[in-house]
Order: structure tokens, then C-alpha cells, then sequence
């Protein structure tokens, strides 16, 4: 077995079956649910301040969040992972007492209200963070060094949580509206973060690099990445106008990321066509190596593929077409419309992050090679699928589902392109969800009601066997005296889908159930054929 061509499908197994076998804690409901805590405040800002220390591994600073209280509250949770601590919390210059509650904290005696005023409150914190144990899946801070001996380090933390280095309210439903990001680092040492570089001022020793994001942020696309960097860039002239593009990489890496980095403006032009224009223009758009594969941190996308094509690489589908782009360039970029833009409000719906991004994989290879290529690199992930557990998680304990969400998903989403039978429809369906959700969380009721609704099908049916089960149905072929009976097997209770089913000279659309139906146009049934973008199996009965 090829390790770099299996490294990524073991990771999301591991992960899968870590939560089918979890049993959920109070810490689970703590980090995963809205709970008391949370729910009666919305925060509309964070100021962060830290200052990182490479040599004794350790981060200080303050968050300093501005709230608005939206009903009767009287305690409020911050999240802070262990083994980090926090020192104090003060508000109108006055102290503020506190209760740890495992990688939470408890938050007495501050201001609840009146609901139309703002207030703001500073948390002091200190530590040595978690360090990543295999970045990104497993994630915290990566410390590492460059060839030259110099520090290179970067924090990511999808799932695991933003508190694992910073203190917050570590739940996706509630995203800051904008963003200061301060990293103080010692001198001669480049900190690159979220959105747009304002200020930058060095004192005794240590340079300070202050980032600006004027946009709504979730948690875990917060990031920072230090290293001896190096930068160019380039205006692309996008949808929405001129957009600022940057790229950080080490010096060594420099002539080598000049070449690679010229597949960052194609992915713009060919994703802001399918999905319209990029969500961030006023933040920019950065592309930052770290000493890890890659995460999409919100307009400061990170990047370790080693500066080649494929998945380190290796083509995941196995077809050729996987070779015609670098993967994190373009999957991790996609994320800014599926996973920055549309955010998932609970974990357990984080298929539509990764689903429509593994999906938009196949929409820059159709923009670029078109709809074959983009059509038969959708299949060839097929055999990663492993329909072990749903792709929905249970919600309210920070729970993600199946690895499938990638593959099985983008498959889904590839079939129900084919239902369309229309792309310049499907097109402008994926455009106006990005223009409807546009900077929201969202939920699967949401996306799946968008899509029934848009697409004028029923899909109903469909998102209930495809994400919340691990069969794949299986088309019964009958002959039978008055034409060819059909009937899908191995479904969910109630299952239907659309399908155009073709025999010889004749193509015929039939809603098939897991009833048999006879279908009169279709007169041999060794002779039916479907297109082989629906993902189903199929069986001649006698």
C-alpha cells in the first residue's frame, strides 16, 4: 500500500470510527451545544493579542471580546483548552471571578444587558498550547524549524477548536463580525494571519504584525504562521473588482512557489464563475507555506504540499485527472465558499464544508478540461468510499461523521448535477446558494431545503439515504411481458430518486421507487444503461 496514496482516506477512517465508538462527555455537550453559557449572547468582535515565544514553546496574551446580550444570561462560557490557563478577567477595570470546567470556563458577575448596548470584556491567558500531534487532523501548534535552522511554526485546529490556543466561544454558530489578530514574535521572524496586514512595529527585541479582518470569521479559520517569510503577489481583476493576492513562503521555497502559485488565480477564475465571486475581497486572498499539508484558514489559506501536483503527489482518483492541479491549492481555496462563506452550525453537518469542497475539485477540472473530466474525476474517488458510518454525526457534542462526507458527498452533489440535466442551471443553483447563505452558518435542513427548492426535484429521499445512511441502493432490472419493470432495493424506507434510464433508441426519465413499476418505452432489460455519475448499484432479476 502506497502511504502517500492512502494517507489521507486512513486519517478520515480514523476519525469516523474515534466517533462511532465515542461515548460522549459533559466536556462533549460543553464544547458541542448551545448551551446556558452561550445562548443569551452574541459576540460581534474579537481583539487578540499574543505574544509567541519559540524557544520555551509557550503563548501570552489577552482576547479582549465586544457582546451583545440577547436575552437574560447570568453566567457566560469562554473556552480555553487545556493545558492553558487563564489569569484574569476584567471588565470596566474591575476583576471578574472565574471557574474552570475542564477546557471551559465559567464566567460570574459581568454585564448581561440591556440588549441593545455592547460590552466588552478581557480575558488574560498564558501557557505552553497543545502541540500538534499529526497536522491538520490532529492539530494545535506545529513547532518546527526551517533548513536553515530558524523557527517555522503555524496552529491549526479544525474540530479539536480555536480554544486550544486562544480563549473564545468555541462554537461555530457564532461567528465574529470582524477580527484583530496582534502576534508579537521575535525579531527577524514574520508573523502571517487573517486578513490584511495594518500595522507592523518592532520594541527591545520582538516585532509586532497586526491583522485586520473586516469580515465575519469562524473560530478554527483563525491562524497564525511564523516563519523567515518571504512575499509577492499579484492583483487579480475578479467578479467584485481588484483583488489582492499574497503569497508567503521561505526563501529557499521562493522560485519553485513563483511557478506553483500561478494555479492560485486560475482556481479564482474557474471557482468564482461556478460559485460566484470569491466572499472575501475586502481581507484579501493569501496562500501561506507551514510545515503541514494544508488548512483553509479564511483568507490566509496554508499550504505544505510540496510544491507539486496531486495530493503529494499521488492522484486520489486514480483517473489522471487528479495530476492536472495541486489539491491543496484548490481544495483548501474552495473552502473560502464552502466552510468560510457557508459554515456549518453544528459539527455534525460538516459534510457541507467538505462535500461541496471536494465537489469543487471536479468544477475547476470542468472549467479547465470540461464536464468528462471533471465527470469521470468525481468516479474515480469512488473507492475511497468506505459506508461505514453516516456521514451525519450527532449533533450538540462536537461530533463529525463519516470520511465519507469528501468523497460520498461530492458524488451525491455530481448525481444530482446529473438530475438537473442542466448546467448552466446547476451553475447558477451553486452561485445564488453562496449569494443566499452568503456569510451565514447554516444547517442541513437549510442546504437540503435550498437545493429541493432550486433544483425543483424532490431530494428529500435522497439526503436521507446518501447522508444519513451507509447503503448505496441498488437498481432491480426486470423483464417482463409489458416492458421493464424497475424498482431501487437497498434503501432507506420510503426511498425514490429520479433517474433517465436509456434502452437502445429511447431515454426515458422514471421517478424510481422501491415499488415495481413497469416501463413500457424500455422494452430489453439487458439493454438499459444509466449515466455512471449515479452513484448506485444495480442487479438483473429473474
Amino acid at each position: 500500500m502506497n502511504y502517500k496514496h492512502w494517507f489521507l482516506l486512513s486519517a478520515l477512517v480514523a476519525i469516523s470510527n474515534a466517533q462511532a465508538q465515542h461515548q460522549f462527555t459533559q466536556q462533549d455537550t460543553l464544547r458541542g451545544s448551545i448551551g446556558p453559557g452561550r445562548i443569551w449572547w452574541d459576540v460581534t468582535s474579537y481583539d487578540l493579542s499574543v505574544k509567541i515565544d519559540p524557544e520555551r514553546k509557550t503563548i501570552s496574551g489577552n482576547n479582549t471580546i465586544t457582546y451583545q446580550p440577547i436575552t437574560e444570561g447570568t453566567w457566560m462560557q469562554i473556552d480555553l483548552q487545556e493545558p492553558l490557563v487563564i489569569d484574569s478577567v476584567q471588565q470596566n477595570g474591575g476583576h471578574l471571578p472565574f471557574k474552570r470546567m475542564g477546557n471551559a470556563y465559567r464566567i460570574d458577575g459581568l454585564l448581561t444587558g440591556p440588549t441593545s448596548e455592547f460590552h466588552e470584556l478581557t480575558v488574560y491567558y498564558h501557557g505552553n498550547p497543545r502541540t500538534a500531534i499529526r497536522a491538520p487532523w490532529d492539530g494545535g501548534f506545529s513547532w518546527d524549524i526551517d533548513q536553515n535552522g530558524a523557527p517555522f511554526i503555524a496552529t491549526s485546529c479544525q474540530g479539536l477548536g480555536a480554544s486550544v490556543w486562544w480563549p473564545n466561544k468555541d462554537h461555530m454558530y457564532d461567528e465574529a463580525e470582524k477580527m484583530k489578530i496582534s502576534v508579537t514574535v521575535p525579531e527577524g521572524l514574520k508573523d502571517i494571519s487573517n486578513g490584511q496586514l495594518v500595522e507592523e512595529f518592532t520594541d527591545a527585541g520582538w516585532t509586532t504584525y497586526v491583522w485586520q479582518v473586516t469580515n465575519p470569521i469562524n473560530n478554527y479559520g483563525v491562524n497564525v504562521n511564523i516563519g523567515r517569510y518571504v512575499h509577492f503577489g499579484e492583483i487579480y481583476s475578479g467578479e467584485s473588482g481588484p483583488l489582492k493576492m499574497d503569497y508567503y513562503v521561505l526563501p529557499e521555497d521562493l522560485p519553485a512557489a513563483q511557478n506553483q502559485f500561478k494555479q492560485a488565480a486560475q482556481m479564482m477564475e474557474a471557482l468564482e464563475y461556478w460559485l460566484g465571486p470569491y466572499p472575501f475581497y475586502q481581507d484579501g486572498f493569501k496562500l501561506v507555506q507551514v510545515p503541514y499539508l494544508g488548512m483553509e484558514h479564511q483568507s490566509s489559506v496554508t499550504y505544505g504540499n510540496g510544491f507539486e501536483n496531486g495530493y503529494r503527489g499521488t492522484d486520489l482518483s486514480g483517473t489522471g485527472w487528479g495530476l492536472k492541479f495541486d489539491f491543496i491549492i484548490i481544495h483548501e481555496s474552495a473552502h473560502e465558499w464552502f466552510a468560510n462563506n457557508i459554515t456549518y452550525r453544528d459539527s455534525a453537518d460538516m459534510w457541507v464544508h467538505e462535500g461541496f469542497t471536494a465537489y469543487s475539485e471536479s468544477l475547476y477540472l470542468d472549467y479547465y478540461f470540461g464536464p468528462e473530466a471533471a465527470s469521470e474525476y468525481i468516479r474515480g474517488t469512488r473507492k475511497r468510499i468506505q459506508n461505514d458510518v453516516p456521514i451525519i454525526a450527532p449533533y450538540g457534542v462536537n461530533a463529525t461523521g463519516s470520511g465519507d462526507m469528501y468523497y460520498k458527498g461530492a458524488n451525491m452533489l455530481q448525481m444530482i448535477r446529473r438530475m438537473v440535466n442542466h448546467d448552466e442551471h446547476w451553475r447558477e443553483i451553486l452561485r445564488k446558494m453562496n449569494r443566499e447563505f452568503y456569510h451565514q452558518t447554516v444547517t442541513t435542513q437549510q442546504i437540503e431545503s435550498f437545493l429541493i427548492r432550486e433544483t425543483g426535484i424532490d431530494l428529500a429521499p435522497v439526503f436521507d439515504q446518501y447522508l444519513r445512511d451507509v447503503r448505496i441502493p441498488v437498481l432491480a432490472l426486470k423483464q417482463t411481458p409489458e416492458g421493464v419493470a424497475v424498482r431501487f432495493e437497498n434503501t432507506v424506507p420510503g426511498f425514490n430518486m429520479p433517474i433517465h434510464l436509456s434502452s437502445e433508441q429511447t431515454e426515458i426519465e422514471v421517478r424510481v421507487s422501491q415499488t415495481w413499476q413497469t416501463v413500457p418505452e424500455l422494452e430489453n432489460n439487458k439493454s438499459i444503461s444509466w449515466h455512471p455519475d449515479y452513484y448506485i448499484n444495480s442487479i438483473q432479476v429473474n
